[in-house]
């Protein structure tokens, strides 16, 4: 399905990553791909799961000056175009993230916005110039950017600014048929979900809620997001779409 594809997949921390469950099967739908780690710790915990599927691993803090553009220019240089970039990174401090809204303080709100949201905002911006002939940004927001969930805190103002981030990037890059997504899982046991409180009761209780009364898998998402990565989309753009056991219709 995405035979010819090239593309960027960033934010793999292991193997319970959507991110890498991601980079897996688009490079098994026939794209070539390389991914990002955090920095070289995180590299004892991705190179084991990326190493066997001869898939490039490159370091990759947002917060670096300088780091993203460097990236993306190894990549574009690389590849030689670039058609798709899947974003999958998010931040808070923990001080901030478990605490309520109103408490957050102004340079946890910062670095949460900068990480997690203006990063992909950044990374369409320099790889516009790589996508001669379009192409597909994907980013991964939650149900928390629409309803206020328990202990999601600062993250949900966050993730509704990516979610409004990528239809205004819809807009401004579809002349350049630049296709712009979030997609919107249900709770799955990562390590960025292992800071949220309580999060163990939250998915026991999603699993209660939503119609297929079953956690979705990292799998599932990234079936989305090869489709997404494909021809058989192009007719998209600008949309969150939930991959999430229809937790997001159920009160």
């Amino acid at each position: 399905m995405l035979k010819g594809k090239k593309g960027l997949v960033i934010g793999l921390a292991n193997e319970k990553s959507i991110a890498f469950a991601a980079a897996r099967l688009l490079q098994a739908q026939g794209a070539e791909v390389i991914a990002t780690c955090l920095n070289d710790k995180a590299r004892q915990y991705v190179e084991p799961i990326t190493d066997p599927l001869n898939m490039p691993l490159l370091n990759l803090n947002v917060e670096n000056e300088g780091e993203l553009e460097s990236v993306i220019d190894q990549v574009a240089t690389q590849l030689g175009q670039i058609d798709f970039v899947v974003h999958s990174i998010a931040f808070a401090p923990l001080e901030d993230l478990h605490g309520p809204l109103h408490a957050a303080s102004a340079e946890g709100f910062k670095r949460a916005m900068d990480i997690s949201c203006h990063s992909f905002i950044r990374t369409a911006h320099l790889v516009r110039e790589h996508m001669p002939k379009g192409g597909a940004l994907m980013t991964m927001s939650y149900l928390g950017a629409h309803l206020a969930v328990p202990n999601y805190g600062v993250m949900g103002p966050v993730k509704a600014a990516l979610e409004s981030s990528v239809r205004y990037l819809a807009s401004e890059l579809g002349a350049d048929n630049i296709r712009v997504h979030a997609i919107s899982p249900g709770p799955i046991a990562t390590r960025a979900a292992s800071g949220i409180a309580h999060f163990d009761e939250l998915m026991a209780d999603v699993q209660q809620r939503v119609p297929l009364k079953r956690l979705v898998h990292q799998d599932e998402v990234a079936g989305l997001v090869a489709f997404l990565a494909s021809d058989l989309a192009t007719g998209m753009t600008g949309q969150t779409l939930y991959v999430d056991a229809g937790e997001h219709m159920v009160p």
